[in-house]
Formats: structure tokens, sequence, C-alpha cells
């Protein structure tokens, strides 16, 4: 029997009860998470452990989620890395911002199990 490959997802939220949240979806899943609850932690874990996915907040203390997914692209380790952008802010100018800045996906809040398992499907393939 094969063994599947388990995809690694980096979680950025400082909202304990969303970073619980999106990790129980994940883990049921089947994917393995690393949580943290800022940007400049995830810049560092994302460098170090080469994340299949980062799924970011925007709005953080310290560095913003948009700002993440620009240092992200800039790194030459993370620079490929899918990102998708979890957030409360669903104006679309908002969108449009945050794949300007480098996501790959832009899912906001409240959203369901399946929707955030599609995301991460998405921008795994």
């Amino acid at each position: 029997m094969a063994a599947t490959l388990v995809h690694t997802i980096l979680i950025v939220d400082d909202t304990p009860s969303e970073m619980e949240l999106i990790s129980h979806y994940l883990q049921e899943g089947g994917y393995s998470v690393i949580g943290v609850v800022n940007a400049n932690t995830a810049l560092n874990q994302a460098i170090e452990h080469q994340p299949d996915v980062v799924i970011t907040d925007v709005v953080m203390p310290g560095l913003s989620g948009f700002e993440l997914c620009r240092s992200l692209r800039k790194h030459p380790a993370t620079e490929k890395v899918p990102i998708i952008i979890c957030t409360s802010k669903s104006q679309e100018i908002d969108r449009l911002w945050g794949m300007k800045q480098g996501a790959d996906f832009y899912l906001t809040k409240p959203f369901t199990r399946e929707q955030l398992l599609r995301a991460v499907q998405t921008v795994v393939n």
C-alpha cells in the first residue's frame, strides 16, 4: 500500500476561535497543520518548514496578511507557496488588493468546511 502524501498547511490567525476552527476542518480533511498567531512568526515558520499552503487572516497586530503575502512572494524559499487569504474583509476592493499582493485564493469569513477544503484543494492541485 502506497503512503499518501500529507500536505502541511501553515495557518496565521490571531483569533483563537478562528485558528481552532480552521485547524479542525483541515485536520479532519487529512492535512497537517502548523498554527501561528502573527505574520512575523508565520514568515519564519514558512521559510523553515516549507508548508504546502499558507492560510492567513488580514487584520492582525504587527504585519497584516497583505504584508505577509508580499514578504512570502519576495523570499526565494516561499515565493511559490500557495497563499489563501481568509478574512472577514469581504469588499471587492479587498479581494482585488489581496490577489494583487500575491494571494492565490481569497476566502471570506464566515466560511463552511467545504469552502475551506475546496480552496485548499484548488491551490494544491
